[in-house]
């Protein structure tokens, strides 16, 4: 039995819904976002809720159940709030500029690293070391983060690295002399 999957999606004022078949589509303030829906995964709008429900009891099917109640939820705060993350640069000459459609990230390699911005997202850098990215994707938003932190994970030693704003590293003993 889901959990996730039985508890109703409320829906807020300022977006739409619409159901075509199995292709669901929500518009808002901040854009408009699609999903397809799998088999055996239906939905049904009241007036101030949405309720995701499941034709059979297969093990493919109750496994959907949760995952696409969430997917959709993720789809109206995406529209109507939209999604940000963090990140933070540490370390001595360490540092990150928008230029243009790409991230330039100076992260001590012999070259600045350019990482592409996928359209849909708006990146900022503050003070060098701060970088704020912004969507209506949830996906989108993790994964770019990721992608940028992935290029030097904070480190064990020093913490030098790219982390997520609050992110607890946790840090090691160096080398003692006896």
């Amino acid at each position: 039995m889901s959990r996730v999957g039985l508890k109703p999606i409320p829906v807020v004022d300022k977006v739409s819904l619409s159901i075509d078949g199995q292709n669901v589509t929500v518009d808002g303030p901040k854009g408009k976002l699609a999903i397809e829906l799998p088999e055996g995964i239906t939905i049904k709008q009241d007036e101030k809720e949405i309720t995701v429900e499941r034709s059979s009891e297969l093990r493919h099917v109750r496994a959907l159940h949760g995952t696409f109640r969430s997917l959709i939820n993720n789809l109206l705060i995406g529209v109507s709030a939209g999604f940000v993350k963090e990140l933070e640069i540490q370390g001595v000459g360490l540092r990150a500029a928008v230029k243009g459609k790409n991230l330039d990230l100076s992260l001590g390699k012999s070259h600045p690293i350019l990482h592409a911005i996928p359209e849909g997202l708006k990146v900022e850098v503050t003070e060098n070391t701060k970088i704020k990215v912004e969507g209506i994707d949830k996906q989108l938003v993790g994964q770019f983060a990721a992608e940028v932190r992935a290029y030097y994970p904070p480190e064990p030693y020093k913490g030098k690295g790219v982390r997520y704003v609050g992110e607890y590293v946790r840090r090691k003993a160096g080398k003692s002399v006896k």
